[in-house]
């Protein structure tokens, strides 16, 4: 049976992030992982906070801009690949799309540096 669609925040998202192509939001340890064609390039958590895709090409300007790191563990030092976007890209879609659109590239490198699966 498939999942019901996303409502609330995370509707919202992906709304916003429709020009990128068929986004989709799908359940995850409290949250959703928000994906494009398979690839997750950003996360929603339990608190309906949104943090995007990083790497070392686009993570300097969240950090110049002193956006956190999505940290799954609040007292431990673990860092994910994730950073939150200014909040004021929930009420500007082209802010939106301009701090998405990198976090996408960024998935999609990431996922082009995985070594093949053998069969």
């Amino acid at each position: 049976m498939p999942s019901a669609p996303p409502g609330g925040f995370a509707a919202l998202v992906c709304e916003l992030l429709a020009p990128l192509g068929d986004v989709r939001a799908r359940r995850m340890f409290g949250g959703y992982g928000i994906y494009r064609d398979g690839v997750m390039f950003a996360l929603i958590t339990g608190e309906d906070l949104l943090y995007l895709r990083t790497d070392d090409e686009n993570r300097p300007a969240y950090e110049q801009a002193g956006l956190p790191a999505f940290r799954p563990f609040p007292d431990k030092p673990m860092r994910m690949p994730y950073h939150r976007p200014p909040d004021s890209v929930l009420d500007d879609g082209e802010e939106m799309l301009a701090w998405a659109g990198p976090a996408l590239t960024a998935a999609l490198r990431a996922q082009a540096a995985k070594p093949k699966k053998r069969r």
